[in-house]
């Protein structure tokens, strides 16, 4: 297995690519003063977000290849690892704003850090940014790094961590933009996730595996669980497990009429372990037992 290269503080960090440590829990980093160096797997035991502003080559992050362009972000939360290593030298471009959960610490933006489901989105979920949203982006940083070379006095912790929410907080309005701009490719993820749900419930899966969960369809979606939760909440309005079970009592009103089947073999061969999770499920979703409605049709 490669070396990986570990960065526990942001002091590291910052010494790594020549960039004067302000604070010790968080740094707006000028990559582009790092000399060049061979390409190396990272990881970071801190939230870190690259604005990256050229096309700069290829970069590994967990299984997949992505390309970064001009205006693309890219979020890792702490211990994720990203690069790969290779004799090939490059010179790092671009901002990284890096920041310690223990900065976080006692702020509203602490409690609510893992709302922001992009820190675990996929390298190919990355955020592609308009002109004009780069901007937001580098102005939000530019208050950051302000505050960081402002004195420290009893405001600055408030007004940094105040700045990251407010970057974050846009960084999910556009989000928000980019799932309805690529819509075309949500259409197609959708389809492809009612097939799955087809051929899955057509096949012995269920009594093997059970009933899907939303991880697993994700994963034969090669999409992160988070992102795919995401993305068919917007297109649906529904969370992906409610579209999960909607399938599954679609299927089941088929199956009911099935009268050479109990409700208990028509439960395992959907999934479930246990026929009464089955019936609640039924009843939650209809309003009446998969029984009374055998007997209602």
């Amino acid at each position: 297995m490669d070396d990986i290269l570990n960065f526990s503080t942001i002091k590291e960090y910052n010494a790594f690519n020549n960039n004067e440590t302000l604070h010790p829990l968080v740094s707006v980093v000028h990559l582009d003063k790092a000399e060049p160096r061979k390409l190396k797997r990272l990881r970071y035991e801190f939230y870190t977000i690259f604005l990256k502003q050229i096309h700069c080559g290829d970069l590994r992050y967990g299984l997949g290849n992505y390309d970064y362009e001009e205006g693309t972000l890219i979020f890792l939360a702490p211990g994720q690892v990203i690069g790969e290593s290779k004799d090939e030298c490059y010179q790092p471009q671009g901002i990284a704003l890096v920041f310690h959960l223990d900065l976080l610490l006692g702020t509203s933006l602490g409690k609510n850090i893992s709302d922001y489901h992009f820190f675990s989105y996929a390298v190919n979920e990355a955020l592609h940014l308009s002109e004009q949203e780069r901007k937001i982006v580098q102005d939000c940083f530019s208050k950051i790094e302000y505050e960081l070379k402002h004195a420290i006095d009893k405001h600055s912790k408030q007004l940094i961590v105040s700045n990251i929410e407010l970057f974050l907080n846009y960084c999910t309005r556009f989000y928000d933009r980019q799932f309805i701009t690529r819509d075309i490719v949500n259409k197609g993820v959708l389809e492809r996730f009612e097939e799955f749900l087809n051929g899955y419930f057509s096949s012995e899966k269920p009594v093997n595996i059970g009933l899907p969960s939303v991880s697993y369809c994700a994963d034969e979606l090669n999409l992160s669980a988070n992102y795919f939760g995401d993305l068919i909440k917007k297109e649906t309005g529904k969370t992906a497990q409610e579209y999960i079970q909607s399938k599954v009592i679609e299927v089941a009103k088929e199956r009911i009429f099935d009268h050479n089947k109990s409700i208990s073999e028509i439960a395992y061969n959907l999934g479930f372990k246990y026929p009464q999770h089955f019936t609640r499920l039924f009843k939650q979703k209809t309003g009446v037992t998969p029984v009374e409605y055998r007997n209602l049709n």
